[in-house]
């Protein structure tokens, strides 16, 4: 919301320095985040001097004049206005002055003449309307002083940034209120009371509300008689001032009324509406209408309508039609002045995809009371600028009249709310210094009637942050919170296995990354994901933000794909990232989504760069597998194990290069290269590894048991045994089967090499383990260690049809 300080002082005399007017609103709770001088662009606009005027030697309307712009400096102009004449005072534009239409003067050549700047009217810097030449100054203006100072131009502009809960302050008397409230003033309402003696209206138009619901309060009055035409240029500088363009005088009255007042109004063309009555009603499913901008709209049978008696005219609250605009040959206007329900209008004008200020207006919420009022106003404005006279009567259809809210407020709830000590006196002095009406029904209880314009003021806790703003957030001492010295204990297994699981990735050298749970609708197709598969079934966004957010994500993946390429299009290309965090997936219409703790990660780029002293290393499938070995017993996760993923589960790992994760026999995910057509898809140049894990699952496996043994006393003793296997036979098989051979003193396992080639059979690997042997209380012989691995390679060899190497 942009507030013209000028415009602002026709309802409060405000004389303070604007910076404090800035800092006192936002300590009410208006933020303003910017103030600027509007006429901050007539910066390069100086006072020049004609000292010279010739005609141009090649075109006839155009002048060559000589510019005095001060200190000694003349400079060459191409000047075509009538009125420009030696020894004038008139308005310099620079080269690389911004005009107020956007333009950029530049130095350029005029019909073979070289001019260094241009000549303004007052119509070309948005200083009046006359547009028929240079604009003259008075004598007392220096040569070379900047045009603002010279004419004492200054208007400051305050942009506050309201939260969406204070409609009311959407409007220049509402921020007068606010500053009234602070500052002990008064604010001036316009006068807009017009007493009717006779009601001509009613033979003119009528309003028909079939959904009251929708539209509790419909008001209208008529103008005849009136000439379409340029607003005057006070009403044309006060919508300029704030960043609106003037249309022509009807439309700028409404738009200058609703800016005033904060109720939008809208100017239908009488003649055009079919037998001159107006009808509320909810559209038709599949209906037509053709708004302002020219589109063509679908409409649904929730969206509410103004029509006439065979067609709408308007898209309630939102946007008026093509069919009824007021035009140059529009002599009768009727005014519209209404209430419609917030919920009505914000759910239109998404569906639409119009946002205009009426809507940003509706959608929160207008005074009911504030039709009338807004609707005499801007007729009596258009009666007079317009040169028409008022059909004497209004027609005010009100379904729904609301009664006036009353809360009662205890003073001791708002001091141990606040942690204040604000008498009941003081309370009621703030709050009616913001127009509320207060009563006493007990010495420590107020009885505050709400005032129609506040919209968001319900309950007593509203009333308290209306208090605790008025009096000052600053003037509210701080305290400490008591702290218990004992920490809690965390209850919630979840949180906790989340909790830990974020410590164990970032001390593997993981950052953790955030993304949106909304996706675009084809990352499945992106991540290659059978058309089968259960992640394939998205739950819907009813009203998403973009295209790249309309569904429920249904895998991490996608989103850390995403973090890699932005990453490594930043150059970003060594990168450790993972996520926790939910996915969802549909589990039709009538029944509740599926909701699933998840947490994946992703490596991409190179281990070691290189150096003077070694080569670059890129990661492998074997890294991430080792940051899923750790994660797991860090997590304390049983019987941890990893099988060949089929070919014809690969989705977006690549065949051959992936695997499935179990624990205790259960399975928990999938881990692999990213496979080469996902790559692609997401831009990415380089090799990834990514795993998913579902931390549901993972929940039940974790276990809280630590077991303790003492330090061994004894030494160890180590045997290598390298056997031939079938190619196909994965190593982990043999691991496993190792580990349940039971053998109390086999100690530790670790493969260490497989080989595959020359002078190793064709489908043949060779695969060396080394087997460390220890015994808690004795040190073991030779003859021992010999005889117990003798006899596991035996028994692997029966096991795995496997031989000895020759």
């Amino acid at each position: 919301m942009k507030v013209s300080l000028s415009w602002l002082k026709d309802y409060i005399s405000f004389t303070g320095h604007v910076q404090d007017l800035a800092d006192a609103l936002t300590m009410a709770g208006l933020e303003v985040d910017a103030v600027f001088d509007r006429y901050a662009y007539l910066e390069k606009i100086i006072v020049g001097r004609v000292a010279a005027v010739i005609n141009h030697p090649n075109a006839d309307k155009l002048k060559l004049c000589t510019i005095q712009t001060g200190n000694n400096t003349d400079i060459a102009v191409v000047c075509g206005a009538p009125n420009v004449k030696s020894g004038m005072l008139a308005p310099l534009a620079l080269p690389n002055s911004v005009m107020p239409d956007g333009t950029v003067i530049k130095t350029g050549i005029i019909r073979g003449e070289k001019s260094h700047g241009m000549l303004c009217s007052a119509s070309e810097l948005g200083l009046g309307t006359d547009e028929s030449g240079i604009m003259a100054l008075d004598d007392h203006c220096a040569v070379g002083e900047n045009l603002a100072k010279a004419l004492n131009l200054s208007d400051m502009v305050l942009d506050i940034d309201l939260t969406p809960n204070r409609p009311d302050c959407l409007s220049m008397l509402g921020t007068a209120r606010e500053i009234a409230a602070f500052s002990g003033l008064n604010v001036n309402y316009p006068g807009i009371l017009i007493t009717d003696s006779e009601d001509r209206i009613s033979k003119l138009t009528s309003v028909t509300i079939e959904a009251p619901v929708d539209c509790p309060r419909y008001a209208a009055r008529i103008v005849d008689g009136i000439t379409i035409g340029p607003s005057p240029f006070w009403l044309q500088d006060r919508l300029v001032s704030i960043g609106l363009r003037p249309i022509n005088n009807i439309v700028d009255i409404t738009n200058f009324v609703m800016m005033e007042t904060g109720q939008p109004l809208h100017a239908f063309d009488l003649d055009h509406l079919a037998e001159n009555r107006i009808i509320v009603r909810r559209a038709a499913k599949g209906e037509a209408f053709q708004t302002l901008d020219g589109k063509n709209r679908i409409l649904s049978d929730t969206m509410l309508m103004i029509c006439d008696a065979d067609k709408p005219v308007a898209i309630a609250g939102v946007m008026g039609g093509l069919n009824s605009e007021v035009k140059p040959t529009t002599t009768r206007v009727l005014i519209e002045s209404a209430c419609f329900d917030p919920v009505s209008i914000r759910k239109t004008a998404k569906a639409t995809g119009l946002n205009t200020d009426a809507s940003h207006r509706f959608e929160r919420g207008v005074d009911p009371d504030g039709t009338v009022k807004a609707l005499n106003r801007a007729a009596r404005l258009m009666a007079e600028i317009g040169n028409g006279h008022l059909v004497k009567g209004i027609v005010d259809e009100h379904p729904g009249p609301q009664k006036a809210r009353i809360i009662n407020l205890p003073i001791k709830d708002v001091n141990r709310l606040l942690g204040t000590e604000i008498t009941a006196q003081k309370a009621a002095a703030l709050l009616t210094a913001i127009e509320f009406k207060v009563g006493k029904t007990a010495p420590d209880m107020l009885a505050v009637t709400v005032p129609t314009f506040r919209v968001d003021v319900t309950r007593p806790v509203d009333l308290m942050e209306e208090i605790a703003r008025l009096w000052g957030y600053d003037r509210i001492p701080t305290t400490n919170p008591s702290i218990p010295s004992e920490a809690r204990q965390q209850d919630n297994r979840h949180l906790a296995l989340r909790r830990r699981i974020k410590q164990l990735m970032t001390g593997f050298g993981f950052m953790e990354v955030i993304n949106y749970s909304f996706s675009n609708r084809h990352s499945c197709d992106r991540l290659r994901l059978e058309g089968d598969d259960p992640r394939r079934q998205h739950v819907e966004i009813l009203n998403p933000l973009t295209e790249d957010q309309a569904v429920l994500r249904t895998s991490l993946v996608s989103g850390l794909l995403e973090t890699a390429h932005l990453n490594t299009t930043y150059q970003e290309k060594n990168l450790t990232v993972f996520e926790t965090g939910k996915t969802f997936i549909s589990q039709g219409h009538d029944k509740q989504g599926l909701e699933t703790e998840s947490i994946a990660a992703l490596w991409t780029g190179n281990i070691i760069d290189a150096a003077w002293h070694t080569k670059a290393r890129a990661c492998d499938f074997f890294d991430i597998k080792g940051v899923v070995e750790a994660l797991f017993s860090g997590l304390n996760c049983p019987n941890v194990a990893f099988t060949s993923l089929p070919n014809d589960r690969c989705c977006y790992t690549k065949p051959g290069h992936s695997a499935q994760i179990f624990s205790n026999g259960k399975f928990m995910g999938i881990i692999g290269e990213v496979h080469p057509k996902v790559l692609g898809a997401y831009d990415l140049k380089q090799a990834a590894f990514v795993f998913e894990m579902n931390a549901d699952a993972l929940l039940t496996v974790v276990t809280d048991d630590i077991q303790a043994r003492p330090i061994p006393r004894f030494p160890s003793t180590d045997r290598d045994i390298t056997l031939i296997f079938d190619k196909d036979l994965e190593s982990g098989a043999i691991l496993a089967n190792l580990e349940n051979f039971d053998e109390p003193l086999l100690e530790n396992i670790c493969l260490f090499d497989v080989y595959e080639g020359a002078p190793i059979p064709d489908g043949k690997k060779s695969i060396s383990f080394r087997l460390t042997y220890r015994s808690p209380d004795k040190t073991l012989e030779d003859e021992t260690v010999n005889t117990l691995h003798k006899s596991i390679t035996e028994r692997l060899l029966a096991l795995f049809d496997a031989t000895l190497p020759s």
